[in-house]
């Protein structure tokens, strides 16, 4: 996606050899326009399933998949990064944080998933994998089924694009980074 690779190299900034931080258009400060567009080029890709939900992570992940559910028309459903007081019944799942270097335990209200749903998952970021193993976790132990995976920014040098591939769901990457090399992106361009 021409708008978000733009994005990324101009207002993108390096932590380090791994970690970009794109805080100026997605996950602090969120940039509508292109949100817009990102929720679009998801639906466009996935409007050839019966999704009944688009489901993300809080934080960074609400506003793209927000987008993406205003084109379905379905509910937008964000998984807590903790429990609250006033979840009662929950799936919970335990996941590592690539970016901050931490586990911590992620919670999904058991009234908003069922057996009859058709789930789109939608995240910022793909490093390794794991938040998506605790997504994936609870979306199976609710009998729900998951449609497809849309990853904004998809770091294909890390393991979790492959992962997800082997476990045989559909997966599509707006913008898929090569490597980082001396403080720029290289994008896989390439169809996978």
């Amino acid at each position: 996606m021409k708008a978000l690779k733009n994005a990324i190299e101009t207002r993108g900034h390096f932590i380090n050899d791994e970690v970009l931080k794109v805080d100026a258009f997605l996950n602090h400060q969120v940039d509508p326009v292109l949100m817009e567009q990102i929720g679009d080029a998801f639906y466009d890709y996935f409007k050839k399933y019966p999704i009944t939900k688009v489901m993300t992570i809080e934080s960074s992940g609400i506003a793209p998949a927000f987008m993406c559910e205003k084109r379905f028309n379905v509910p937008m459903v964000f998984i807590k990064k903790a429990k609250p007081s006033t979840m009662d019944d929950a799936y919970v799942s335990e996941v590592f944080s690539f970016t901050k270097n931490k586990s911590y335990t992620i919670c999904l209200g058991k009234e908003f998933i069922n057996e009859k749903d058709h789930i789109l998952f939608i995240d910022d970021f793909l490093a390794n994998g794991q938040a998506f193993l605790g997504v994936e976790e609870m979306i199976k132990a609710a009998g729900a089924k998951m449609d497809g995976v849309g990853i904004v920014i998809d770091k294909v040098f890390q393991s979790g694009h492959q992962m997800i591939l082997d476990r045989g769901y559909d997966l599509y990457s707006l913008a898929r980074i090569k490597e980082f090399k001396q403080n720029a992106v290289v994008f896989d361009d390439e169809e996978l």
